[in-house]
C-alpha cells in the first residue's frame, strides 16, 4: 500500500483513485453513488459514529473530486457534514480558577457571557461570540483557548464558525493558500477537483488526435521519491499525454523578466515584490491593498510556460501538475485564462497514475531537459532571490539589487508589515506562503526536511546550467510575461 503522511491523505487518495478509475472505464454516472460503500465497507466505522456518516461523508469527497458545487466560486470546499469533531465551544473556564474576588473576566466581556457560581466562573456559550477578552483579563490564565486548526491556520482571518459550530469560508478574504485544507485533522475541508475533466480531455485526444500537454512544477522533484524523475515523466506519459514540459522553463522566463521589470520600476516603487506564488499576491491584495502597485507584473512560471506552448501548438490543451490549490484559482483570472487549460495535484496525478495500474518503478526512463538549474531551484525558498542574482551577475546589469527572502505565511506577513510602515531593509521581497516554498505545498505527497536538498539535487542534473542558455532555441520575443498594469 502507498504511504501517506496521514490517513486523512489515505482517504481523499482512495476517493480520487476510485472517481479516476470509474472516468477512465467511461462508467462515473452510473457508478459513482456505489462509492461510499467501496470505500467504506463493513459494518464498523473507522472513526466516527457510524458507518452511515461515514458513507455520507465520503459522498462528500465525491462530489468534491467530479467538481464540486459549481455555485462556489471558491475552489476550496468545507465538507459541513464532516466538520462536527472540532472543540465546540472555543474558550473554556479550567479548573485553574479560583473565584477571585476581582471578577476581572467577567467585567471584560462585553456580551455578559461570564457568571459565577458558588465562586467559580462559567461562560455561557450560547452568549460567547469568541472575543477573547475573558482570557486575556484572567490573572491566572484559567481560561483555555482552543482555536480550531483551520482557523488558527488562515492567514487572512477567512475561517468562522457559524451557528451550528460549522467553518465556513469568506470568499472575499480567502486566497486559497490550502493551509486550512492541509491541517484539518477530519479531511472536512477539500480543494474542488478537475480530475475528470482532465481525463476526459484525455480520451477525446486520443480519439481526435490531439495533443495535451502536462506542465510539471519543478516541485515533482521531491514528492516520488520512490522513483527517478525519468520514470515519472514516463508514466505521466502513458497516462495519455502528448508532451511532459518543466515550469522551470517558465521561471527561465520569468526570472529574466522580473529582473528587467525591476530594473525599470524600482525607483518609481521604492520596492518590488514577487509575483509567483499567486496565494502571496493574493494576500496582498486583500491583505495590504496599499502595496499592490509593488507587486511584480509578470505574470507567473506555469503561466508563462503554458505561453511558450501555445506559440509554439496553438492548438495545444495544458494541464499544469503540482503541489498548489491557489493554481486552480489563478487559471481563472481574466487575463490568465486560457493560458493553462486544467491544474491537476500531485495528490490527484498518484491517484490518476493507480487507477491504471502504471507501476512507476517499472517505467524506463524518459528525458527531461528543458530548464536550467536555476529556473528548477523555484521549487524552494530563495529559489527566485538567486535566480534573478544570477540574471544581474551573468549580464553584468548595474542594480542594486537588496532582496528579502521569506519562507512561509509568517515571514511574509513581516516583511509586507514592515514594508507598509515604509521600514522594510531591502528592496525586492520574495514571498513565499508556504513553508520551505512550493515543496511545502498543501497538496504535495509528502512534507519532509529531504525536500529542499531533493530540489537542489534535481536542479543540479540540468544540462542547461544558466537561464539564457536554456531560453536561447525559443524565440521569446512575442510571449506577453505581463499582467496589464493596475491604470490600465
Amino acid at each position: 500500500m502507498r504511504k501517506f503522511e496521514t490517513d486523512v491523505q489515505l482517504i481523499k487518495y482512495d476517493v480520487l483513485k476510485t472517481v479516476a478509475k470509474f472516468a477512465l472505464d467511461g462508467v462515473l454516472q452510473e457508478k459513482y453513488d456505489r462509492i461510499p460503500e467501496m470505500i467504506n465497507k463493513g459494518t464498523k466505522p473507522r472513526i466516527r459514529c457510524c458507518i452511515y456518516k461515514e458513507r455520507a461523508i465520503t459522498e462528500e469527497r465525491v462530489r468534491a473530486a467530479m467538481g464540486g458545487d459549481s455555485a462556489n466560486p471558491n475552489v476550496i470546499e468545507v465538507l459541513t457534514i464532516a466538520c462536527d469533531e472540532c472543540p465546540i465551544y472555543r474558550f473554556t473556564v479550567t479548573e485553574a480558577c479560583r473565584g477571585c474576588l476581582a471578577n476581572r473576566c467577567s467585567q471584560a466581556c462585553p456580551v455578559g457571557a461570564i457568571y459565577h457560581v458558588g465562586q467559580r466562573a462559567y461562560i455561557d456559550q450560547q452568549k460567547c461570540i469568541e472575543c477573547g477578552k475573558c482570557k486575556a483579563a484572567c490573572p491566572y490564565d484559567a481560561i483555555s483557548d482552543v482555536m480550531r486548526p483551520c482557523r488558527r491556520a488562515c492567514p487572512t482571518g477567512a475561517l468562522a464558525i457559524d451557528k451550528d459550530k460549522k467553518a465556513v469560508i469568506d470568499h472575499e478574504k480567502c486566497i486559497q493558500c490550502g493551509a486550512c485544507v492541509y491541517l484539518c485533522p477530519f479531511g472536512a475541508i477539500m480543494d474542488k477537483s478537475q480530475i475528470v475533466e482532465v481525463i476526459n480531455e484525455l480520451k477525446m485526444a486520443r480519439k481526435k488526435n490531439e495533443s495535451i500537454y502536462a506542465i510539471i512544477a519543478p516541485a515533482i522533484s521531491s514528492q516520488f521519491a520512490h522513483a527517478k524523475i525519468g520514470q515519472v515523466v514516463r508514466a505521466i506519459k502513458e497516462i495519455g499525454f502528448h508532451d511532459v514540459i518543466e515550469v522551470a522553463l517558465g521561471a527561465d522566463l520569468i526570472a529574466y523578466q522580473e529582473t528587467l521589470e525591476f530594473m525599470e520600476e524600482i525607483e518609481e516603487k521604492n520596492f518590488m515584490t514577487s509575483s509567483c506564488c499567486p496565494a502571496f499576491v493574493a494576500l496582498i491584495e486583500k491583505k495590504y491593498p496599499e502595496l499592490a502597485r509593488n507587486i511584480s507584473t509578470s505574470v507567473s512560471p506555469m503561466t508563462a510556460v503554458s505561453r511558450l506552448i501555445k506559440k509554439i501548438d496553438e492548438n495545444a490543451r495544458i494541464v499544469f501538475i503540482g503541489p498548489c490549490i491557489a493554481k486552480k484559482m489563478e487559471i481563472q483570472q481574466s487575463f490568465i485564462k486560457g493560458s493553462t487549460d486544467y491544474v491537476l495535484t500531485f495528490e490527484e496525478l498518484c491517484a490518476i497514475i493507480d487507477a491504471m495500474d502504471i507501476d512507476i518503478e517499472k517505467c524506463a526512463e524518459d528525458v527531461l531537459n528543458n530548464a536550467s538549474f536555476f529556473g528548477r531551484i523555484f521549487a524552494r525558498v530563495g529559489g527566485l532571490t538567486e535566480a534573478i542574482q544570477h540574471v544581474i551577475e551573468r549580464n553584468a546589469l548595474k542594480v542594486n539589487f537588496q532582496p528579502v527572502v521569506c519562507d512561509g505565511v509568517d515571514e511574509c506577513e513581516k516583511a509586507l508589515k514592515t514594508a507598509k510602515a515604509n521600514k522594510l531593509n531591502g528592496n525586492f521581497i520574495e514571498g513565499m506562503i508556504c513553508t520551505g516554498g512550493c515543496i511545502g505545498g498543501p497538496v504535495s505527497l509528502h512534507h519532509g526536511p529531504k525536500d529542499k536538498k531533493e530540489v537542489d539535487k534535481y536542479g543540479q542534473q540540468a544540462i542547461e546550467k544558466g537561464i539564457m542558455d536554456s531560453l536561447r532555441i525559443f524565440d521569446v520575443k512575442d510571449i506577453l510575461l505581463k499582467k496589464p498594469s493596475r491604470q490600465e
